[in-house]
């Protein structure tokens, strides 16, 4: 495996903002040549697949600038300084959707761009949800809606939900489910 791996040797910061920072690398390849690496660094980032007592999941539909279209999302945000991985899901499910829960589920992580992005996005599922006030961000529009977890499962294998984050949360969630009926 240390046979695939790449040296730096120097590197640059094209690029600061409010949430990405894009570097420019030279890097030493295995075969001792060189090439240019562009990426970005990104905090990281918490998606949430809430379920309602009856087994219902709640959803997001939210309009995304980059792609110019309207996804149907888990809530997610991203990882803010100092903050755990927890406390991200549980104040991100609270200012999306108005819901608090008791309990987290770890799912697993995914690494939604690895050819252009060191971001990892943590999975969770939550439990024993608990309706409070809705307390958006002031650039936050979103329309809640919740539907049963296998009509959410379908949505992702009839191409309604393309978000990668919120595929993986909810294939996974479902994986974890078979398994548990098999033992």
């Amino acid at each position: 495996m240390t046979l695939l791996k790449e040296e730096k040797i120097s590197g640059m910061l094209v690029y600061e903002g409010c949430l990405l920072k894009v570097h420019r690398d030279e890097v030493r390849l295995p075969n001792g040549k060189t090439s240019i690496r562009e990426y970005i660094r990104h905090p990281g980032a918490v998606v949430v697949l809430p379920f309602l007592e009856d087994g219902d999941v709640v959803l997001e539909r939210q309009f995304r600038y980059p792609a110019n279209q309207v996804f149907i999302e888990c809530p997610a945000g991203k990882i803010d300084p100092g903050e755990s991985l927890e406390e991200t899901a549980r104040r991100e499910l609270l200012e999306e959707t108005g819901y608090t829960c008791r309990e987290l589920r770890y799912l697993g992580k995914t690494h939604p761009g690895i050819g252009y992005t060191d971001e990892v996005i943590y999975l969770y599922e939550g439990h024993g949800l608990s309706r409070q006030e809705v307390k958006r961000d002031d650039d936050e529009f979103l329309e809640i809606f919740h539907v049963p977890f296998e009509e959410a499962r379908q949505m992702v294998m009839r191409g309604e939900i393309t978000d990668a984050k919120s595929v993986a949360a909810i294939l996974l969630s479902y994986e974890n489910r078979r398994s548990e009926t098999r033992i």
